[in-house]
């Protein structure tokens, strides 16, 4: 196994649009410089998740998950890093170069990559044994020709064939070298007691699960002899890399058209789905015969805001049609239900009628879901009080459960008219309803709390334990918030523009000439004067990064662009020459409109430089391997604006020139007042009986009072002054 060398992970990331990337995953609409979509992390109702294509991040402002292009697949997709760039370098045709992994790298990684590729093998296997098998040509291709399923979407699901034989894969497999630990991981092949393995899948038509990202997690194998299995069915077992309350059967042939056509249509089945492809109607997915999950209406949602479901007029349709429907309504999407003709399924349905057919009976017979749910459960308790009741609270609980207010009211008045009660009271009802869960999540709530706290103080119990051992710098026991958001604050600065040049200052006494510095050089400079160390864990740990990336990449960077800008500008420069020979009328005019040129492209030069330096440094860490740092910077790069935005006017640097400083007394400041409640707890529990160390801390409490009083004092005016007089 190999690794991406650093300059093909350059060329990647560099490549890579963190816009083209997650809609790929999740429908985004533009608004204003970013773009905004639901959230895939949790169940969002509104969009919230936010990506902006300037600084490579997404950031979703309920939640709080962030990160950059890389991060983003790893969370969603459960990749690794390697995995994410692979994918990246597929997606923008990147010829990969890659080296040896070491022993734990391979170790980390093979159980994964196994996996997908056992499964990939398979994939192929049951293609091959369905297309190249005189078992797989009369039994499974012939079945699905009998279903009237052609070439085009055998190709395009996959499809394949299982032979009857009880090692058919299982030695095709080990031919090919893997292992029977990953073809039972996978569940591909099954250990029974006494040690033997078998296939999972025999005799079997194939149906693959792909992810959205098009991996093959999973397969789903219809018998087709009934007397050689009870299973009508038999699925993948979930794995590491496969869970089914996540995955939708179709979703990544279908996502496309779901975007498009704004509206996801959902069945049961697999050849349900199959079928609807290939009448035309794509944007079609399936749930696999099992009851949807909150994962599910939360993947549709990603990418349509309307849900129509599609069922069999019989009994078990109408029953299946109910199931889920609270999930759908809580999601805040917009749900119709289609009641197909007596004795049709939609795979049946779909093999009959034109596309045109297909959508034109949708449209004509959706049903809303309140109104659908009222008359399927009226009719059955239409003389029964108490069923009636039951049936009245149901369809109520439901209409609770819609976000909009104003669309609760209506369903409300909709369903008053159906059954034939006033809808004051039935709005009461829902208001009890409301209610009661309300009570209940606060009592969850609470709960969680509790536990939290004991944890909290568990946490720091630990802490002091091991600050006494002296194993670990102890947490401030003030206001250990205010340092914290201060130290972040400051990492905020470093990391949207700590490259960028920020004044030069006057460091010796002894020398006339000004050091430059950056904002990150500045920021060290002022902490190292004072012996201040990033106190919070993950922060300093970042710094630890940053120092490591301004040292050892931004020097060789920072040339190579410097080199690259030069060679531009000279192109433009003769250009520019070319068109001033061209335009001058005379010698006067020639030296005014190079002057004018000379100065333009120095200000391109200075433009370019302090674009590239401003977040070099965010723009190194969200390419980091570890998911965490990414996320981390995501977070705090996408809080509040840094810089003015009430005078968009003001000079970046200018900005930075009153801020940063007061960024730093600001930390100082919340230090001297950490220290000062420290000392003041620990006089308030000295005796009598020493006085000394009383005073002592009294005095150094006096001390620290003046400072912080000069802090308060000066914060808000202190400005760095460029090219500082030592003299003055």
């Amino acid at each position: 196994m190999t690794r991406i060398d650093p300059q093909t992970v350059d060329r990647i990331l560099d490549a890579a649009d963190i816009v083209e990337v997650v809609s790929d995953f999740v429908s985004l609409k533009k608004r204003g410089a970013n773009y905004w979509g639901l959230c895939p992390f949790h169940n969002d109702r509104s969009p919230s998740f936010s990506v902006n294509p300037a600084r490579g991040i997404f950031k979703c402002f309920s939640c709080g998950k962030a990160g950059g292009t890389v991060s983003f697949l790893m969370s969603l997709e459960n990749m690794k890093y390697v995995e994410a760039l692979k994918w990246l370098a597929r997606k923008y045709n990147i010829e990969i170069r890659e080296r040896e992994l070491t022993t734990a790298e391979r170790q980390a990684q093979a159980e994964r990559e196994s996996m997908y590729a056992a499964n990939e093998f398979a994939l192929k296997y049951f293609e091959s044994t369905m297309a190249d098998t005189a078992e797989g040509r009369n039994v499974g291709l012939a079945y699905f020709r009998e279903r009237g399923i052609n070439d085009a979407m055998i190709q395009r699901f996959h499809l394949g064939y299982s032979l009857e034989a009880n090692d058919g894969l299982l030695r095709a497999a080990r031919a090919a070298g893997f292992e029977d630990r990953i073809l039972t991981d996978t569940g591909l092949c099954i250990r029974n007691e006494r040690g033997s393995i078998y296939d999972r899948f025999r005799a079997r038509v194939i149906y693959p699960v792909h992810s959205l990202s098009g991996r093959v997690v999973a397969f789903g194998g219809r018998i087709l002899n009934k007397e050689k299995s009870p299973a009508k069915y038999v699925n993948s077992p979930e794995s590491i890399i496969y869970s089914k309350s996540n995955e939708l059967y179709g979703m990544y042939q279908a996502r496309n058209a779901i975007v498009r056509k704004k509206k996801c249509i959902l069945v049961e089945g697999y050849m349900d789905v199959i079928s609807m492809h290939q009448v035309g109607v794509e944007n079609v997915v399936a749930s696999s015969g099992t009851s949807l999950t909150e994962g599910q209406v939360r993947m549709i949602k990603r990418f349509a805001p309307a849900v129509t479901l599609i069922y069999d007029s019989d009994a078990a349709g109408i029953k299946a049609a109910l199931r889920g429907i609270d999930m759908f309504v809580a999601a805040g999407l917009s749900l119709k239900v289609v009641l197909l003709p007596d004795g049709d399924d939609p795979d049946s349905f779909a093999q009959s009628h034109s596309a045109t057919e297909v959508e034109q009976y949708i449209e004509e017979h959706e049903q809303d879901l309140i109104g659908f749910k009222t008359d399927i459960l009226m009719k059955d308790a239409d003389r029964d009080p108490r069923a009636r009741s039951e049936a009245i609270n149901d369809i109520l609980r439901t209409i609770s459960m819609i976000p909009n207010i104003v669309e609760r009211e209506l369903y409300i008045d909709m369903c008053a008219n159906k059954v034939g009660i006033g809808s004051r009271t039935l709005a009461a009802q829902v208001g009890r309803i409301l209610s009661q869960r309300e009570a209940d999540e606060a009592k969850r709530r609470t709960g969680r709390t509790a536990e939290q706290t004991v944890q909290q103080v568990q946490r720091e119990e630990d802490a002091a334990a091991a600050a006494e051992a002296g194993t670990a710098i102890a947490a401030p026991s003030a206001q250990p918030t205010a340092i914290v958001r201060a130290e972040e604050d400051l990492m905020r600065y470093i990391l949207r523009h700590g490259a960028l040049f920020l004044c030069e200052v006057y460091t010796d006494p002894d020398s006339d000439e000004p050091v430059p510095m950056t904002v990150y050089e500045y920021i060290r400079c002022e902490l190292q004067a004072d012996s201040i160390e990033i106190s919070e864990p993950r922060l300093h740990a970042l710094w630890e990064l940053v120092r490591d990336i301004y040292t050892n990449r931004w020097p060789g960077e920072l040339d190579e662009f410097r080199r690259q800008t030069e060679s531009r500008i000279a192109a433009l420069h003769a250009e520019g020459l070319e068109e001033i020979r061209q335009r001058a009328r005379d010698m006067a005019s020639i030296e005014v409109m190079e002057t004018d040129l000379n100065n333009r492209l120095e200000a391109e030069r200075r433009r370019s430089e302090d674009e590239f330096a401003g977040e070099f440094i965010q723009r190194m860490l969200l390419r980091h391997q570890d998911k965490d740092v990414n996320e981390l910077v995501a977070r705090i790069t996408s809080e509040r604006a840094v810089l003015s935005r009430m005078y968009p006017q003001v000079d970046v640097r200018e900005d930075l020139l009153e801020k940063v400083p007061r960024a730093i007394f600001t930390l100082k400041s919340a230090i001297v007042k950490d220290r000062l409640a420290r000392l003041e707890a620990e006089l308030s529990a000295i005796g009598s009986d020493n006085l000394d160390k009383a005073f002592a801390i009294m005095k150094e409490i006096k001390d620290l009072k003046q400072v912080s009083m000069e802090f308060d004092k000066t914060n808000g005016e202190i400005v760095i002054t460029p090219h500082i007089n030592k003299n003055k």
